[in-house]
């Protein structure tokens, strides 16, 4: 099993293409909050600032992207100190389509951008998500050590400015390799993301993992999961938590919780369905979990699954499947 294409079809990773742009100096744009995203900026010609509420800031020029990970609101601009305006102000009559044209200077010196977004299902959670830094910058020249990412890239900003039939649905569905690909990319500036790959990678954490993954189900404890990937129970648990941020049980209840968010999309699978499916012995053990941890019981969710968003994360202690990692 890949465990990271388990994870992203999980966690329901979308791409979504949202504009091009043609800035002109001076130029300046406050991008709002997107829960539940990350977003990402191409720059095709000219340069671009991007500052964050942290104080944090990068500038990119022709072939970098910037990807923001956890959909944070941040300014783009000319020259850093702009003010800049919401948004919602700037796409004032823009329809969507076309291109996003802001100022009137000259055309052959004009910020040209693809800007997208990705996004996840309500509550999606996973030590890969919380492992991503505020921002990751790839650069051109980095592009050009990673032939792979650098063609889509390239066939991504060709669809894009051909405006042909079909060109915005090419463009969404090859951004969701691109975000893959930005993971990768992204090893050398995270210690944290680095960490985790490493361990989907681990001949035996990462053995574990699949266990996990294939049969989430089956009623894993710290000692059989070591036992199937040859450890001790206690190297294992500590290597583990090293690895993934979180012990196996710990991490085990998360992704079963996961998988339930997922499931209980299928509106042909039962919560009873659901929770023996996801490892619960009945679906009263089920609901405790999933409340304790979303805020709001499973049917509730069914209902209206993206007021899940605005809930408190709290981690379930289920006395059935929480155990000592």
């Amino acid at each position: 099993m890949d465990v990271l294409d388990d994870v992203l079809d999980t966690l329901n990773l979308k791409g979504a293409f949202y504009f091009r742009t043609d800035f002109s100096s001076p130029w300046a744009v406050t991008v709002p909050d997107l829960r539940q995203a990350a977003r990402f900026h191409l720059v095709v010609q000219g340069r671009c600032h991007v500052g964050f509420p942290s104080g944090a800031s990068a500038d990119i020029g022709p072939g970098d992207l910037v990807l923001i990970p956890r959909g944070q609101s941040h300014v783009l601009a000319d020259v850093a100190g702009r003010e800049a305006p919401p948004l919602e102000t700037v796409l004032a009559g823009y329809d969507g389509r076309g291109v996003l044209v802001v100022g009137t200077g000259d055309s052959s010196a004009t910020t040209q951008m693809v800007c997208g977004h990705f996004t996840f299902r309500a509550g999606a959670d996973h030590p890969i998500l919380r492992a991503l830094p505020e921002y990751l910058v790839t650069t051109n020249a980095m592009r050009a050590r990673r032939p792979w990412l650098d063609d889509i890239l390239r066939l991504v900003v060709r669809q894009v400015f051909s405006d042909t039939i079909g060109s915005t649905a090419t463009v969404t569905r090859l951004s969701e390799i691109v975000f893959i690909e930005l993971l990768r990319v992204g090893i050398g500036q995270s210690a944290g993301l680095r960490s985790v790959l490493e361990a989907f990678q681990d001949q035996q954490i990462g053995g574990a993992l699949q266990l996990i993954h294939a049969e989430p189900e089956r009623s894993w404890t710290v000692e059989s999961l070591a036992a199937s990937v040859g450890m001790s129970r206690s190297r294992f648990a500590e290597r583990f938590s090293d690895l993934m941020g979180a012990g196996p049980m710990s991490y085990l209840t998360d992704w079963r919780l996961q998988k339930a968010l997922s499931l209980l999309d299928d509106a042909r699978c039962s919560v009873q369905q659901v929770a023996s499916r996801t490892g619960y012995q009945s679906p009263a053990a089920f609901t405790r979990a999933f409340t304790g941890k979303f805020g709001l019981a499973p049917t509730e969710y069914r209902r209206s699954p993206d007021n899940i968003a605005n809930r408190p994360n709290n981690v379930a202690i289920d006395p059935e499947h929480q155990r000592s990692s």
